[in-house]
């Protein structure tokens, strides 16, 4: 009994996420997380994080697995 929906927006992520949360009258906003440290969330800004802060519902942050994580820790160090 549980619908979810999906969109296509065009502008700033954050932002039109939590407007459509708002228009639509939805019960829980489902959000991934990139797993950025604290450093790169600092400078790029995390959607996540503004939502979970800005929404007018419930926010679920889902993060990686722990092996994707690593995964791609490992590739920025190669950079």
């Amino acid at each position: 009994m549980i619908k979810a929906e999906s969109l296509i927006l065009e502008g700033d992520p954050k932002d039109k996420i939590c407007q459509a949360t708002e228009q639509m009258q939805v019960d829980l906003l489902v959000l991934g997380s990139r797993g950025l440290g604290k450093i790169k969330r600092a400078f790029l800004g995390s959607v996540s994080d503004y939502c979970a802060h800005h929404a007018k519902c419930p926010v679920l942050i889902v993060k990686p697995p722990l092996e994707i994580t690593k995964e791609t820790s490992s590739k920025s160090k190669e950079r």
